[in-house]
C-alpha cells in the first residue's frame, strides 16, 4: 500500500509540474489564490455543517458560520442581489437545486442545444433528465453564435414553459435575456440564468447582468472566470419569500447534505478579492481573448464569429476541420504543452468527434499574462498546426513561454509573496 501512495504522489507531482510548464487554455479551469488554497487544506475539510447558519444540526460550528455568513453577506455585495446561498458543491449541483425548486418532473424547460453551446447539466443525461424535465430548445443564430430572439419568441409563445435558462458551456456573447424578457412575462414563464463560465466577467462589470435583466435566478459554479474554489452558488434577486425557501431547500436538503467548508471557506476570501481585483481582472480576461482570436484569424485559423470580434467573454472557438478535427487537434495540442479541449460547434453531431477546440484565458490572465502573449500563443499554434513543427519542439517553447508566468495575481499578498501557483501544496503568502 505504501507503494501506492508513492504512486499517487508521484502522479500528482507530475501533474503539477507539468501544468507548471504549458499554457493552459481549458475556459472552464482557474486557479486559487494563495490565502484561498490555504483554506482548502484548514481543518475546515474534516467538519459538517449541515442547515442554515445558527440552524445547524451538529455542534462546534460556531466559526463556520461566522465564515458562511461573511460569504453570503460578500456574494450579496459582490453581485448586488438580495439572496445567496454558497451550500450548493458545484455548478450542476446548483442547477440540480434550482430545478428541484422551480421545476416539477415532467414540466417543460426551456434551455438551448449541445451543439449550440449548451452545458451538459441541461440534457437528457444531465441534471434535466435526473428531474425528468423536458426541454424545450430554443432558436440558435450560428453566425452570431447567440439565441435566435424572433424565432425564440414564437417557440416560446407555442409551447409556454415554466422556467426558461439561459447559459451556456461555449459562451462568447451575452444572451438576449432582456430582448425576451416581454415574451417570458407574457407566458408567465421565470428566467433562470447558469452563469457558471461568465460568474467573473458579471461580478466584473463587464458582461451582461441578468439579475437586472429579467432573471430571477443565477446558479454558478465558482472556479472560472470567477478564480474560486470548485464549488457552487445561488443568486436571487426580487424573489417572494417562499421562492426563497424553496431555493434554500432544493439546496439543502435537496441535493447536498455536507456542503464541503474548506470551499465555502476559500469562496469567501476569492469573493472579497473579486471585489478589490475583478474588474481589471475581468477586463483583461476579455481583451486577452480577443486579442488572441485575432491573432489566430491573422495566422488562418477559422475563429468563429469573427465579424463580431470573436468574443465578449473569456472563451473563443475555432473550427479546425482543415487542422484534422477537433479530438485530434485538441491531443496535438496537449502534445505541444498547450491545454485545451476539443468542442461541439453549431452543425456537429458527434460529441466525441467536433469540428471545433474550445480555448479560454482565465487561466493564462490569471498568472499575468496580457495581449502580447496571446500573440506568441497563436504563433505557437501556427507552429504546430499550419507549419509542422514537432510537438517537442512546440513544447519548448510554450515552457519558455510560461516560464515568466507561473505567480498568481489579481488578489492579495500576490505580488511580492514568492508564492508559484504550481507548488503541490497551497502555502499562504509570508
Amino acid at each position: 500500500m505504501a507503494a501506492a501512495v508513492e504512486r499517487v504522489r508521484a502522479a500528482v507531482r507530475t501533474h503539477s509540474t507539468r501544468f507548471e510548464h504549458a499554457i493552459p487554455l481549458i475556459a472552464s479551469e482557474n486557479l486559487l489564490s494563495p490565502y484561498a488554497k490555504e483554506l482548502l487544506i484548514s481543518d475546515l475539510h474534516s467538519r459538517y455543517a449541515e442547515g442554515l447558519p445558527g440552524e445547524r444540526y451538529y455542534e462546534g460550528n460556531e466559526q463556520v458560520d461566522e465564515v458562511e455568513n461573511l460569504c453570503l453577506d460578500l456574494a450579496r455585495r459582490l453581485f448586488r442581489c438580495s439572496f445567496a446561498d454558497v451550500r450548493p458543491i458545484s455548478g450542476t449541483v446548483a442547477n440540480l437545486a434550482v430545478l428541484k425548486a422551480l421545476a416539477e418532473p415532467g414540466e417543460l424547460v426551456g434551455t438551448s442545444r449541445l451543439a449550440d453551446g449548451a452545458h451538459i447539466s441541461s440534457a437528457g443525461f444531465g441534471a434535466f433528465g435526473l428531474r425528468s424535465v423536458k426541454p424545450v430548445y430554443y432558436a440558435w443564430d450560428p453566425e452570431r453564435m447567440t439565441i435566435d430572439v424572433g424565432r425564440t419568441r414564437e417557440i416560446l409563445r407555442a409551447v409556454r414553459p415554466k422556467l426558461c435558462l439561459f447559459g451556456l458551456s461555449l459562451f462568447l456573447f451575452p444572451l438576449p435575456v432582456d430582448e425576451l424578457r416581454p415574451t417570458l412575462e407574457e407566458i408567465g414563464a421565470t428566467a433562470w440564468y447558469d452563469g457558471a463560465h461568465v460568474l467573473g466577467l458579471i461580478a466584473g462589470g463587464q458582461f451582461q447582468d441578468p439579475l437586472r435583466e429579467g432573471c430571477s435566478v443565477i446558479s454558478a459554479s465558482t472556479h472560472k472566470t470567477l478564480p474560486g474554489p470548485q464549488h457552487g452558488i445561488l443568486l436571487g434577486e426580487g424573489l417572494a419569500p417562499e421562492v426563497a425557501k424553496r431555493l434554500q431547500s432544493g439546496a439543502f436538503p435537496g441535493v447536498t447534505s455536507n456542503h464541503h467548508l474548506n470551499a465555502m471557506a476559500a469562496l469567501a476570501v476569492s469573493l472579497a478579492e473579486h471585489l478589490e481585483f475583478g474588474r481589471d481582472y475581468a477586463r483583461q480576461t476579455i481583451a486577452n481573448a480577443r486579442a488572441l482570436g485575432q491573432a489566430l484569424h491573422d495566422r488562418g485559423f477559422d475563429v468563429l464569429a469573427a465579424d463580431l470580434g470573436f468574443t465578449r467573454s473569456h472563451t473563443i472557438a475555432v473550427r479546425v476541420a482543415a487542422e484534422g478535427g477537433g479530438a485530434p487537434v485538441a491531443q496535438r495540442l496537449a502534445e505541444a504543452g498547450i491545454i485545451s479541449n476539443k468542442n461541439l460547434l453549431p452543425g456537429d453531431s458527434s460529441p466525441k468527434h467536433p469540428g471545433g477546440v474550445r480555448l479560454g484565458t482565465p487561466e493564462v490572465t490569471r498568472v499575468g499574462m496580457r495581449e502580447p502573449e496571446m500573440v506568441r500563443i497563436a504563433e505557437l499554434f501556427d507552429a504546430l498546426l499550419h507549419r509542422g513543427r514537432p510537438p517537442p519542439e512546440v513544447a519548448a517553447a510554450a515552457a519558455e513561454l510560461k516560464r515568466g508566468f507561473t505567480t498568481v495575481r489579481y488578489c492579495f499578498a500576490a505580488g511580492e509573496a514568492a508564492y508559484r501557483y504550481y507548488d503541490l501544496v497551497g502555502r499562504p503568502p509570508a
